[in-house]
């Protein structure tokens, strides 16, 4: 398991304090997921994010859970 998991309702890394996914979480996501799976858990990461932080722009919060997916 990860040390670098979300604390919520802020979505920050538990671990180095930065928005999850953090730059460590999302190259660990990227090798234990296929592309399909990891983008389907992130999408629902974002759901809930933006349930949790409906203060945050929509478009912020889509680059930061799959924005960044290759």
């Amino acid at each position: 398991m990860t040390e670098h998991a979300p604390v919520l309702p802020l979505w920050l890394c538990e671990t180095c304090e930065r928005p999850w996914p953090c730059v460590t979480r999302r190259a660990e996501l990227l090798g234990e997921q296929d592309p399909v799976h990891l983008a389907y858990y992130l999408s629902l990461c974002l759901i809930s994010a933006g349930q949790d932080m409906s203060w945050a722009p929509p478009d912020v919060l889509r680059r930061r859970f799959i924005g960044w997916l290759p």
